[in-house]
């Protein structure tokens, strides 16, 4: 028994999903050929079929384009989307994005006077969600239209056409495309091996900002990769591609997010924009340094030799410490190569004064990394270390790049961060002067901290962050180095260094207080004062000797294995 069901309103009625039997193309109507006719009349489903059938593909991404602009001046929001998605060209999509921005993101009618319920978002709703690519707007079966009063929706009506005899073949395929998982509905499941192209995700990203939308976290998060195995390009496809395991996410005690499966960090759609763009401009080199100001380390040197005239009473020892901090005061916080208010920065600094904290003993290391102050030992009769300004940085740490004869997919081999240090001697005016050396207690300290990176990263996730960040560097620049943006078709329009894509804006410090920390000796201070950074120049990495040809066969496996999907949905852009 068929119902009949009303939802009261007092303006519109809405018509949910209303067939017709005849597929456009067979009706009364399909001798037309007059493109321009079809649009001015508002006929956008015939005229989507013509543009489909278009001879080249230069006609048919021009036909879409005067397609979407007639779409989105009528008010159909996410018919246009749908056929600037169909632009095959990355740069003529970006330039008709543009220029559809403002009547993308305005509502026609919108111009004040009487009180007039918006059914736009909710058709907006049900035909993205619902197979959108079913809908008669974009040349599919499906009808949805407003109505004068009240909200109708007619399941009798839907039912008693679906059970007509379909000659055409709509309603199956129809049926096949509602039952059919594109796989981005699963995005929190585990994968050991995602794989997102990324020119499919900045047309993506790119339509939706054309239309005032907000990115979804999946956007955000990279699909919930959190780690990089692999960048891949398939030129008969056009895609380039990055893989890695994947999980779903969620914010952890920090409030960073975290994959569910390792809790390590997910990687961030900011950060590869940044680094990609880094990477085409300065050939992936930048970084960051807290340091101090020289004119306070040279009062602090002055200081020092003052105080070595008297002896300290051990009652004034806390005043003689913080008379000592004061004098040297806070550091200066120096970002280069990337902006300092990116994502990237904040991470490049959060992670470089950090390590700095747990070199002095202010934060606690893990098994097997003590801190500088703790690994000092002074015989007796011996003199404790001078107080040269310690220096430690971040820099890269990978031990090849693997490759096949077809130069089409790239592995990153390596632990991917290190920690460098070098010990500085101190000029009489607060000149810091660069030995190039290293005494082998400094030494000791980076190289603990390098071979349990792992183990420090798991216990301070900012750890992990650096090194997607690194990762995804090396990436990018493997991206420039091998030209594969040009072997895959794509143009980097939105996100590439031209783009209009920007990045969330963070507030980074300028300066901080001071990383410094004593211990006493046989009534004797040992002061110790640290500067340093994060030095990053993926370009020295891409040598022809770094590049390794993969002997065993198993990356062109994965590189056959990951193509993308022939039934992949128009609208995806990650697979598993």
């Amino acid at each position: 028994m068929s119902r009949l069901f009303r939802i009261v309103s007092p303006v519109v009625l809405l018509a949910l999903l209303a067939l017709s039997p005849v597929a456009w193309g067979q009706g009364p109507d399909s001798g037309t050929n007059d493109f321009d006719a079809l649009l001015a009349a508002g006929e956008f489903p015939p005229a989507i079929q013509l543009a489909k059938q278009a001879q080249t593909a230069e006609q048919r991404d021009q036909m879409f384009a005067r397609l979407a602009r007639a779409q989105a001046a009528g008010g159909a929001k996410q018919a246009a989307l749908a056929s600037v998605r169909s632009i095959s060209s990355d740069q003529y999509r970006t330039e008709t994005l543009i220029g559809l921005e403002k009547p993308l993101t305005t509502r026609p009618g919108a111009m004040g006077g009487g009180v007039e319920p918006d059914f736009d978002q909710l058709i907006d709703l049900i035909t993205t969600t619902i197979q959108p690519e079913s809908w008669e707007e974009l040349g599919g079966p499906g009808a949805i239209a407003p109505f004068e009063s009240g909200v109708y929706v007619d399941s009798k009506g839907t039912l008693q056409r679906a059970q007509l005899e379909d000659h055409s073949g709509r309603l199956e395929m129809l049926r096949k495309s509602t039952a059919a998982d594109s796989g981005n509905r699963r995005v929190a499941v585990s994968s050991p091996l995602r794989k997102i192209s990324l020119n499919r995700l900045e047309r993506e990203v790119h339509l939706r900002m054309a239309a005032g939308e907000p990115l979804d976290d999946e956007m955000k998060r990279l699909a919930g990769i959190y780690k990089i195995k692999y960048v891949m390009v398939y030129p008969a496809t056009g895609d380039v591609v990055i893989a890695g395991p994947a999980s779903g996410w969620t914010p952890n005690a920090e409030g960073r997010i975290v994959s569910t499966e390792t809790e390590r960090p997910t990687l961030r759609l900011d950060d590869l924009v940044v680094v990609m763009r880094n990477a085409q401009r300065d050939g992936g080199r930048y970084g960051c340094s807290i340091t101090p100001y020289q004119e306070k380390l040279a009062a602090t040197k002055e200081f020092l030799a003052k105080s070595a005239e008297k002896n300290i009473n051990p009652r004034q020892r806390d005043k003689w410490l913080e008379d000592l901090r004061q004098t040297l005061g806070k550091q200066e916080i120096e970002v280069y190569g990337v902006d300092p208010d990116t994502h990237v920065a904040r991470i490049l600094v959060e992670a470089d004064y950090h390590m700095k904290r747990i070199g002095m003993g202010l934060e606690e290391g893990t098994l097997g990394v003590p801190s500088y102050l703790s690994m000092i030992k002074v015989e007796p009769g011996q003199s404790p270390p001078p107080m040269d300004v310690l220096r430690w940085w971040f820099a890269l740490n990978y031990t090849a790049v693997a490759t096949t004869e077809g130069r089409n997919i790239f592995e990153l081999r390596g632990p991917g961060v290190q920690v460098l240090s070098e010990n500085e001697l101190l000029a009489q005016d607060g000149e810091r002067i660069h030995t190039g050396k290293s005494t082998q207690l400094n030494e000791n300290f980076a190289h603990n901290f390098t071979k349990h990176y792992e183990e420090l990263a798991k216990k301070y996730p900012v750890y992990a962050e650096l090194e997607n960040i690194f990762d995804l560097t090396l990436i990018a620049a493997v991206i420039q180095k091998e030209h594969l943006a040009a072997k895959g078709d794509w143009g980097q329009t939105y996100f590439g260094a031209g783009g209009r894509y920007r990045p969330e804006r963070l507030l980074v410090a300028k300066e901080v207080e001071t990383i410094m920390n004593h211990r006493v000796f046989d009534k004797k201070h040992i002061i110790a004062g640290v500067s340093g950074g994060v030095s990053v120049d993926a370009s020295s990495l891409l040598k022809d000797n770094f590049i390794h040809e993969d002997e065993y066969g198993l990356m062109d496996a994965d590189l056959k294995g990951s193509v993308t999907p022939k039934d992949l949905a128009p609208e995806a852009w990650w697979w598993d």
